[in-house]
């Protein structure tokens, strides 16, 4: 099988006391040493927890980019101190880390991106990715939505929805040539809970 997760975090090392990574927790479940996982995360300063979290799994491959939808080489990232030590709400759109941090002093970084489709075709060689995960803090949407489904076969895809209006989660549910939809609450900044299939 094929797991790959788009905004990894730190994975079950993120901090918190109320946070738990579901999806880590069901790809370290569910994963044999045969299975092939992928692993994106933009934010440079959760890496070493990421490898540290999958350290047991040498099937894991792990790549410091930020996904977009368009071709642009670099992105800047906003984040905050306040976040620390993990980062949960690193993301390129500000207003949605102000959303979460309304009154604290915003940092910023850049880094190399690949578009979704690019990471999908040269990164993943198999024609069927069986559970892909998209937390992209704010760019779930127009991630899940600029895929090019006729290039892959997806069989589960697990988004982040709570920031999303009403019309925008029937869209990605209209979008039928993928197989099954596996939609769960996989993040919020206070709380991660396994997926299940729906």
């Amino acid at each position: 099988m094929i797991f790959v997760h788009l905004g990894a975090g730190a994975g079950d090392l993120d901090g918190g006391a109320n946070f738990r990574c579901g999806v880590t927790e069901f790809i370290k479940k569910n994963s044999k040493s045969s299975d092939k996982i992928f692993l994106i995360e933009a934010n440079p300063k959760n890496i070493p927890k990421l490898k540290s979290c999958y350290k047991k799994f040498p099937n894991a491959k792990i790549f410091n980019l930020g996904i977009t939808t368009k071709r642009e080489r670099k992105l800047n990232f906003f984040y905050t101190e306040d976040d620390a030590p993990h980062y949960q709400v690193c993301t390129t759109r500000k207003n949605h880390l102000k959303k979460h941090y309304p009154n604290s002093q915003i940092k910023t970084f850049s880094i190399s991106t690949i578009t979704i489709n690019k990471f999908l075709k040269e990164k993943i060689k198999s024609k069927i990715i069986d559970y892909l995960s998209i937390d992209l803090e704010g760019m779930d949407y127009e991630s899940i939505m600029s895929i090019n489904i006729k290039k892959k076969i997806i069989k589960n895809i697990s988004i982040e929805f709570i920031h999303m209006n009403s019309l925008q989660k029937r869209k990605i549910v209209n979008k039928r040539s993928l197989i099954r939809y596996w939609l769960s609450r996989v993040s919020s900044h206070h709380t991660n809970t396994t997926p299940k299939l729906l």
